[in-house]
């Protein structure tokens, strides 16, 4: 893949994530705090995802946000600044399946929404400072 069409493919993944994280700010306080929690993740782990790719980093198919964070250079703002996410990482299946798990609070989606803010706002920072 040439620089140009990496450097679009990962800014799609990006505003997909940022997608994802307006969807979930809407929702926020609203009567769906699984949605928000399941977005949330998904918001971050797209953003984690978008800075592989601009990387040229394979990563695994996971949900893990921690292993895909692993994977980030050091120098990158995400990794002196990201949350400990694998509370988030749990929404990628807690919020979209039934199962013996608590039912997501409206707490739960405020801090799921709060994590994802930090790891997108980073990951959007970073790509600024990279593209000029």
């Amino acid at each position: 893949m040439n620089e140009a069409d990496r450097v679009a493919e990962a800014s799609r993944w990006l505003r997909y994530a940022n997608e994802d994280l307006d969807t979930a700010g809407s929702l926020l306080g609203g009567s769906v705090p699984r949605q928000v929690c399941s977005l949330a993740q998904q918001s971050a782990e797209k953003a984690l995802k978008a800075a592989l790719v601009f990387l040229q980093v394979d990563f695994p198919r996971t949900h893990d946000l921690d292993v895909l964070l692993s994977l980030i250079p050091d120098d990158w703002a995400i990794k002196a600044i990201a949350p400990d996410l694998a509370e988030l990482s749990e929404w990628a299946v807690e919020a979209r399946y039934p199962g013996s798990w608590p039912e997501a609070t409206t707490q739960d989606a405020e801090s799921a929404f709060a994590d994802a803010k930090i790891v997108c706002q980073a990951i959007n920072k970073d790509f600024a400072s990279r593209l000029g």
